[in-house]
């Protein structure tokens, strides 16, 4: 892990100082001795500098959003003519993405960017790439230890429940015994208990609202109409639905649409343009969406960049990256549907 560089310069070390002097030297107006707060050592820019060979290594994109990391991934790498990417096939399996990662280490790549197909069971590839002198960049799903990664960038999923729930308190807060309803993802992820429990927690600042009921999908148009379908049957009334994932969000849209159903908002998750085009169009039951923004792969590139250029941020005064950086989810509405189009995933 890095190491904080101190920026307390000034020590006192005798107890013979006097206040007097302690005193004016905290008052005085007096700058030649000055130093600046921030260092002045150059941080990443869009300047070519030191190549650096990134390997990137992901899951199957088997899932929109999945689908759009690669190609953030990709698009931001083509941007620098100092970088380049060595991307894997992507898997599934854990054994064969250990397996690409492992090569990725044998070819001596200088960073490496994960997304794990599960965070757990890839911690000891990580380390290994550490131990070999890697820097690795953890995209989202987290290894089990720190010591795996330099770095870790992803979602906030409690945070993703935490601004669905606040966005569906605001819009029912003058309605009396408002009831609402959650199209949840694979419950045996930690993610979907994670989003869950922010939207529960928001939703307790909101006395009357009551959450009646919930179903788990599997992230996949079909599941979402599936569940959808049952969820209408055994909720003839209620005022508002959260769901997960904008993918599931269409079968659960198709199944809205095929039971006549109006008369509720809802909430999506992670960010879809067919999400974002339905919040523009504004005549239907899909009111915003709480990202989940897949544009972290290409942030993951800038920062596995910078790795290997030994800089840091702009905008930020340390020498070095940061450990974690947790993305905010956002809630896209059509107040501010139009900034956000250019970034939907298909």
């Amino acid at each position: 892990m890095s190491h904080t560089t101190s920026r307390r310069g000034l020590l006192f070390g005798t107890a013979a100082v006097s206040a007097t002097a302690v005193l004016a030297g905290c008052t005085s107006n007096d700058s030649k001795d000055e130093k600046p707060a921030a260092n002045d050592q150059s941080a990443a820019d869009d300047k070519p500098g030191k190549h650096v060979t990134i390997g990137f290594a992901g899951p199957q994109a088997d899932h929109g959003w999945l689908n759009a990391i690669n190609d953030n991934a990709k698009s931001r790498a083509k941007k620098y003519s100092d970088v380049t990417l060595e991307i894997t096939e992507g898997s599934n399996d854990t054994a064969a993405q250990i397996g690409q990662i492992e090569t990725l280490i044998n070819k001596k790549v200088d960073v490496l960017v994960v997304l794990p197909a599960d965070g757990k069971a890839l911690t000891q590839v990580g380390l290994k790439a550490m131990r070999a002198g890697i820097p690795v960049v953890n995209l989202d799903r987290i290894f089990n230890s720190p010591q795996a990664y330099r770095c870790w960038i992803g979602g906030d999923n409690y945070g993703m429940g935490l601004n669905a729930g606040t966005y569906i308190g605001e819009k029912l807060k003058g309605k009396s015994n408002a009831r609402v309803i959650e199209l949840a993802g694979l419950d045996n992820l930690e993610l979907t208990k994670q989003r869950t429990q922010g939207f529960d927690d928001a939703l307790k600042n909101y006395p009357n609202i009551k959450k009646v009921a919930r179903q788990a999908a599997e992230f996949t148009v079909e599941s979402g109409q599936a569940k959808m379908a049952q969820l209408l049957q055994a909720q003839p009334k209620f005022d508002a639905l959260w769901n997960h994932d904008d993918d599931q969000g269409v079968g659960a849209l198709r199944a809205i649409e095929q039971a006549g159903r109006d008369d509720f908002l809802m909430v999506g998750g992670a960010g879809a343009l067919s999400a974002f085009q339905a919040i523009k169009q504004d005549n239907g039951v899909l009111k915003a969406t709480v990202l989940y923004p897949p544009t972290m792969a290409a942030s993951a590139i800038d920062l596995a960049r910078a790795l290997g250029q030994a800089k840091g941020i702009s905008g930020l005064a340390e020498f070095e990256i940061p450990a974690s950086l947790t993305l905010y989810s956002a809630v896209v509405d059509k107040d501010n549907v139009d900034q956000y189009m250019p970034t939907g995933f298909r």
